[in-house]
This record gives structure tokens, sequence and C-alpha cells, in this order.
């Protein structure tokens, strides 16, 4: 899911690394030489290059946060979109329950009077056969 950025380096730290890669370059040259023994770093080489690779791995750590950073803030605005949503359904559903309710209650009221009117129609009826 992440894609990958090259890091921007400014002009220093491509010096550095500039400096770095011929360093190295000119070590494997010499290697074919008489010397076999390997080339030792000096303790401010190793330092210089140790901060190079800190400098990077914050770099791309800064990267990677940014970018989580991004990925929350979009779905904090896909959340919202979607509360909005399920607000307005619940409204509409609010209202429809509440029609319902009224439409339930004008029945009930209907049914009574229906059923006393039956009732009446049925006594009425009882006393016409009993005469």
């Amino acid at each position: 899911m992440l894609d990958f950025q090259f890091p921007v380096l400014d002009e220093t730290e491509i010096q550095e690394l500039l400096s770095v890669f011929e360093t190295d370059h000119q070590v494997a040259s010499q290697s074919g030489s008489e010397d076999t023994n390997p080339p030792v770093c000096s303790t401010d080489e190793r330092k210089r290059k140790r901060m190079i690779s800190n400098r990077e791995s914050a770099r791309r750590s800064r990267w990677r946060k940014k970018k989580h950073l991004e990925n929350l803030s979009n779905e904090v605005n896909r959340l919202l979109v979607q509360n909005r949503e399920y607000k307005h359904r619940l409204g509409s559903v609010t209202h429809q329950c509440h029609l319902v309710g009224r439409d339930n209650e004008r029945l009930t009221y209907e049914y009574l009077a229906l059923r006393t009117k039956l009732y009446d129609l049925y006594r009425i009826l009882v006393t016409m056969q009993l005469q």
C-alpha cells in the first residue's frame, strides 16, 4: 500500500554520499594491487558513514510517518462523510417511524369505533330476532 519515493537530498548530503562512493571505488580499484590487506576505515570515516545512514533512516522514518498521517487523515474524512450519511438516514427512518406511529394510532381508533358499531348492530339484530 505504501508507495516508495526516493528521499530528497540537499547539496551537502549529496557531496557526502559521493565522497563515500569515491572512497569505496578507490578501495575497490586498489584491491588488484600487491597489497592484499583489506582497507581499514578510519574512525572518522565510520562515524561519517553512520551519520549519513542515520540521516537516511530518519528521512525514511519521517516520510513513513507523513504517509501514515495522510492515510489517517483520509480515513477521518471518509468516516465523517459516512457518519453524515448515517445521520441523514437515521433522520429519515425516525420521520417514517413517526408517520407510521400516527397511522397506527388512527387505525386503532378507527378499529375501536367500527367494533363498537358492530357490537351495537349485533345487539339490534338480536333484539329484532327476539321480538
